[in-house]
């Protein structure tokens, strides 16, 4: 890794850590019975955010209402600043999206990756890719795991 490289990824963890102290605020809506989203939760607790949970019955909703295609879709969806939040996404993504503020309507983890937070099961881990998508439903990688 280049200097210019490492200076960026050195001010983009700085910046994630600042928010991460700052309490960035998450609004999560999930089912009362699921309990991925319950661990995905303690993970952004875990992380610095201050979580707001919403139970609803009627997550699919929430989902229509945020824009997110079936393409898009996980479990739970989150809001944070200005961005939809689908899915198990590391809270180390959201900060970077937070810190580098990209215009897209938001990050997705679709469907529900063994290894993903709140997903873990031992030692496994899936590979994934969190997508960042637009106002069409467009995506990009944003990153890739592991």
């Amino acid at each position: 890794m280049n200097l210019l490289a490492r200076s960026v990824s050195t001010l983009l963890l700085a910046a994630a850590s600042t928010f991460a102290a700052a309490g960035e605020a998450i609004t999560v809506y999930k089912s009362p019975s699921c309990g991925c989203c319950t661990e995905w939760v303690s993970h952004l607790k875990d992380n610095g955010f201050d979580v707001t949970v919403n139970e609803t019955d009627n997550i699919n909703a929430i989902k229509m209402d945020a824009g997110l295609t079936r393409e898009l879709a996980s479990c739970h969806t989150a809001f944070a600043g200005d961005y939809v939040i689908e899915g198990h996404v590391p809270a180390s993504d959201i900060h970077k999206l937070l810190a580098e503020a990209p215009k897209a309507k938001g990050l997705a983890v679709p469907g529900m990756p063994v290894g993903s937070p709140g997903m873990e099961m031992g030692d496994r881990q899936d590979a994934y890719t969190v997508v960042l998508f637009n106002e069409q439903g467009q995506t990009q990688p944003f990153a890739q795991y592991p």
